[in-house]
């Protein structure tokens, strides 16, 4: 019997098929006989990846390991910094990978011996879990939890169970049996046993975002190749969907992921990565693929697409490349639409965190043929659970977009960002999101609101009274109007609720966006409305770009590599700033944030103010 499954699956329905399941060849259901693996390593769309991996693994053979001491362990709770201990941590990982699918796929044992070096020093870690996600509450909160530190289970940990439990079933004869016996007792320790041996739960059991998807993801897919017990393996997979069902919980009707593209990756790719486990386990009985939303979920790239490869990068999304065995199992198994995708060594071992490890393989041995090619359609889109509006359109062969959003300041991986609006230009975003910001203890602790990448501030955003967004869920914008029109789109915004200003009777915010593509133009105006209890002592309207404007004369114009914005605005009753102000990026890097400020010379008690910008395409 095939179960068809419309709602989630019920214990008995799990425990009928996992019993049942013949035996059938893990972790990707495919033999790798030598002549698939020669067919494979002819593929010459994967030659740019495996020459990284190669290149990789190579300097893996004779490079010491990194060491995790102590001191990076115990910087976190001095300085709140990750990176001192994140970046060995993930290093040894990114080696593992490359070592372990160049040792499958060239048939080598070259790097065998650092292979199981790297296997060992895994294992004797403190702990799988990396300090930014433990040492909050430091060695006293650490002694109150009710597993200890090495037991603790976060993104991480999940992930290196994985990781361990597939490259086993992949190299085990060619590997000393050691190994076999360190990874299944590790796993079982450390993974295993705090999850499964009690009714107690961790908290991110119950998370609708990312957390549960990607920890109870890999620690399904550990279970489904090392669990000998097939009882206890159906309440472990039992366990795991009841995570997963709480992941989805995250989704509305419409599929938008409020994390934005790269967790939609990370989360969304570790349901599938199980999901087709589970199925390939159970010979196709128990097919979480085919549960409500999923198919809609699996079309949220295509979606966002601002152009080719370039995303609404919304709340911590960043630059997202996005792997193609996860987009094309998504074709193939849903008819997602795809997303511009491209064949690149993008994720080679070197940039690679743990979770690249289940991109990486299911990329290189899920070798589905790729899709026919989908043309990006034009036109609106509109995420009516987000609140996000994105408008696609070509001037002169040139993508063009424009995207605003409303929804309410406590979603996951949330900025105060209610009403910030983006143009982008041939994949250049020139009034643009930031993305997310260098991850931190502050980052996500106490007052996140004096991060410019998390602040209403470091947004295309007013202040009012002097006063940013807030953030809590009571903080909310409602859409008032959603209006496509035959040359655009037309939203407008309550973001009175945005704001906790006293002073502050009624705030709205309208977009109108239109398209002349005869004339390669397009034009954006943007009115904000403002109704006081008495008139402001400082109203302040704020564009933020990475592209630095020259602003004279009641005109700001950003240009970039395809095109240019122009904003004309009342300069008699708005006078101009502008500020430089330095950050970083989400890799650490120093970047510059060049904010406009428009400050209101004389505002009343009820005030509007009109911006139009025009986009030229070079």
């Amino acid at each position: 019997m095939h179960y068809a499954l419309r709602t989630m699956l019920t214990f008995r329905t799990i425990r009928d098929a996992i019993l049942a399941a013949p035996a059938v060849p893990l972790p990707y259901g495919e033999e790798w006989t030598p002549a698939r693996l020669a067919a494979l390593r002819a593929t010459p769309h994967k030659q740019g990846l495996l020459a990284a991996l190669r290149l990789t693994a190579r300097q893996a053979c004779t490079a010491p390991i990194p060491p995790l001491p102590f001191s990076a362990f115990r910087l976190f709770s001095d300085t709140g910094s990750r990176a001192e201990y994140e970046q060995p941590y993930f290093e040894r990982r990114a080696r593992l990978a490359a070592l372990a699918l160049v040792a499958l796929v060239d048939e080598s044992d070259e790097g065998i011996a650092a292979l199981q070096d790297l296997i060992w020093a895994i294992c004797e870690e403190y702990t799988w879990c990396v300090p930014a996600h433990q040492l909050n509450g430091g060695l006293d909160a650490a002694q109150r939890h009710r597993v200890p530190p090495e037991q603790m289970i976060d993104l991480f940990a999940a992930e290196t169970a994985a990781m361990l439990a597939e490259i086993l079933t992949l190299l085990g004869q060619r590997l000393d049996p050691w190994m076999e016996y360190r990874i299944r007792g590790e796993v079982e320790r450390r993974v295993f046993q705090p999850l499964f041996s009690t009714a107690a739960h961790f908290g991110w059991e119950a998370a609708p975002h990312n957390w549960a998807a990607v920890c109870m993801g890999n620690v399904g897919m550990a279970a489904l190749l090392l669990e000998n017990d097939r009882e206890r393996l159906a309440g472990v997979v039992e366990r795991v969907v009841r995570a997963l069902e709480c992941f989805l919980d995250g989704y509305g009707d419409d599929g938008g992921c409020a994390e934005g593209i790269g967790y939609w990756r990370y989360g969304f790719g570790h349901f599938v990565y199980f999901a087709e486990s589970l199925r390939v386990f159970t010979h196709g009985q128990l097919d979480l693929l085919a549960l409500p939303r999923v198919a809609q979920i699996a079309a949220f790239p295509a979606q966002v697409e601002l152009a080719p490869g370039s995303f609404l990068n919304y709340a911590d999304a960043g630059a997202a490349h996005l792997p193609t065995g996860l987009l094309f199992r998504l074709a193939h198994r849903l008819h997602a639409p795809l997303p511009h995708w491209q064949h690149i060594p993008a994720e080679s071992g070197h940039q690679g965190r743990a979770g690249h490890w289940a991109n990486l393989s299911r990329s290189l041995l899920w070798d589905d043929p790729p899709p026919p090619p989908q043309p990006r359609p034009s036109g609106i889109v509109f995420l009516p659970n987000l609140a996000w509006l994105l408008d696609r359109r070509k001037l002169a062969d040139v993508p063009v977009a424009f995207s605003a959003k409303g929804g309410h300041n406590a979603e996951p991986h949330n900025h105060n960002d209610l009403g910030h609006f983006i143009i982008n230009l041939g994949g250049e975003s020139l009034l643009c999101d930031l993305g997310a910001g260098r991850y931190s203890r502050d980052y996500f602790h106490g007052d996140r609101t004096r991060f410019l990448h998390l602040s209403s501030e470091g947004h295309s955003l007013p202040l009012i009274d002097g006063q940013p967004q807030r953030e809590g869920p009571q903080f909310g914008a409602e859409v008032l109007a959603c209006t496509p029109q035959p040359d655009g789109v037309a939203l407008t915004l309550d973001l009175t609720g945005a704001y906790a200003v006293a002073n502050l009777a009624r705030f709205e915010r309208r977009f109108v966006w239109q398209v002349d593509e005869t004339n390669a133009t397009a034009t954006l105006t943007l009115s904000d409305s403002f109704s006081f209890h008495k008139a402001p002592d400082v109203l302040e309207e704020r564009f933020i770009s990475l592209v630095q404007p020259t602003v004279r004369n009641g005109e700001a114009t950003w240009c970039g590599q395809r095109g240019s914005v122009t904003m004309r605005y009342n300069a008699a009753r708005l006078s101009a700033h502008l500020a430089a102000l330095p950050t970083e990026n989400h890799s650490g890097e120093p970047i510059t944030v060049y904010r406009l400020e428009l400050r209101a010379t004389a505002p009343q008690p009820d005030d509007a103010y009109s911006f139009v910008f025009t986009c030229s395409i070079k």
